[in-house]
């Protein structure tokens, strides 16, 4: 076994390669303040399951005078955000301030074994029990009218499944769901972006993996300080595709790393032989948004595609220059395009449109915004 020291000698000369990674990445640090990361919710619960895992659930609700409010037809609907697996709910921060500021309700929770939300049993970590946790928050925060349900990778494995398993609900109450950088199942999901062959064998051996890297948190919490350099690469290869602040690699690799090795070694099997195709049948007739990055290593657009063909009338949005997490590499894309989600499912229902009978509508977008931000520096790297 690597020795303290011995690892700590591993940090210094990993730190070494990677200090030169962080400041290459320096003229993106104002693209993310710290301080955007934090946000103060109006209210916060706790929701037991019946399971008896507690469940940090947040609401916030939409600012007085939302400017937003003359462009929501209706009663507006409260927006339910899910995260991804090995993140929490600070992963929709800027979501979550621009819909409030837009006149909507917003609930957020933690996952369980995720965030400040309890340690489950290591065999409830599927994806089914979280479609059932999803349906208890529901039912503890949404206690009537519409809700948009929007789920982030393991987020939206949640969400179809709730939808499978309540059918009758997603009928009568859901306005509109957005399935955010997700799968309906495949192995490519534990695959990490390494290719089918590699990809497997980090697959098979991942959770064994995890499961011993949880009994030496301590020097791995040391090597992750020391070698933060290489840390920060590896977060960004598999969670961006353009230049983001050192600031939100720092965020995004603080949720990941604070998540249980248990936990995500429990998950890791379940996904892997995932099927949510038939929940999907449960979306026919919801104004449904499919959304991922060009350059998600985790899941890919075929993944998308698949989602594509079992929703008959869905949209899709292709953000180029994005990775896995869009939400927060391209904020601004991400919300603007969840807002005409909402607006488009309360002109359905006013103008009586049958969504599943509507064409297709598929988009390429480019943040231009970010590419004229990143392309600054390179020019300058390369005089």
């Amino acid at each position: 076994m690597t020795s303290v020291p011995g690892l700590a000698a591993l940090g210094s000369a990993a730190d070494a390669v990677g200090a030169r990674v962080r400041r290459a990445r320096s003229p993106y640090r104002d693209a993310g303040a710290a301080e955007r990361w934090s946000h103060t919710p109006t209210e916060a619960l706790v929701v037991t399951t019946d399971d008896g895992v507690d469940l940090h659930v947040e609401i916030d609700a939409p600012e007085s005078g939302s400017r937003g409010r003359r462009h929501l037809a209706g009663r507006a609907p409260t927006v339910v955000l899910v995260h991804g697996f090995a993140l929490t709910m600070q992963s929709w921060v800027l979501q979550r301030r621009a819909l409030i500021h837009e006149g909507l309700r917003v609930v957020s929770y933690d996952q369980r074994g995720h965030g400040r939300s309890g340690h489950p049993d290591l065999a409830s970590c599927t994806v089914d029990r979280l479609g059932k946790d999803l349906a208890q928050v529901l039912a503890a925060t949404c206690g009537s009218g519409p809700v948009v349900l929007i789920g982030h990778s393991m987020g939206g494995m949640s969400v179809m499944s709730f939808a499978g398993q309540h059918p009758d609900i997603v009928r009568d109450r859901v306005l509109a769901v957005a399935l955010v950088s997700t799968s309906s199942g495949g192995q490519e999901v534990t695959q990490l972006g390494l290719g089918p062959m590699v990809g497997k064998v980090v697959g098979s051996i991942g959770p064994g993996v995890l499961t011993r890297l949880s009994r030496h948190a301590g020097p791995i919490g040391l090597l992750r300080k020391m070698g933060k350099g290489v840390q920060d690469v590896v977060v960004e290869r598999w969670a961006f595709d353009s230049p983001v602040s050192p600031a939100l690699v720092d965020l995004v690799a603080e949720m990941i790393f604070d998540t249980s090795f248990e936990v995500m070694a429990a998950f890791l099997p379940h996904m892997d032989a995932l099927d949510l195709t038939p929940s999907l049948g449960a979306l026919h007739g919801v104004e449904t948004l499919v959304m991922n990055g060009s350059g998600d290593l985790i899941t890919p657009a075929s993944h998308s595609e698949e989602i594509l063909r079992h929703v008959p009338g869905a949209e899709h949005v292709l953000l180029e220059d994005a990775g896995h997490i869009i939400m927060l590499e391209h904020p601004g894309v991400v919300t603007d395009q969840l807002l005409k989600l909402v607006r488009r499912a309360q002109r359905a229902v006013v103008e009586g449109v049958d969504v599943s009978e509507k064409p297709r509508v598929r988009r390429t977008i480019r943040d231009m915004s970010k590419k004229r931000r990143g392309a600054r520096p390179r020019r300058g790297r390369a005089s």
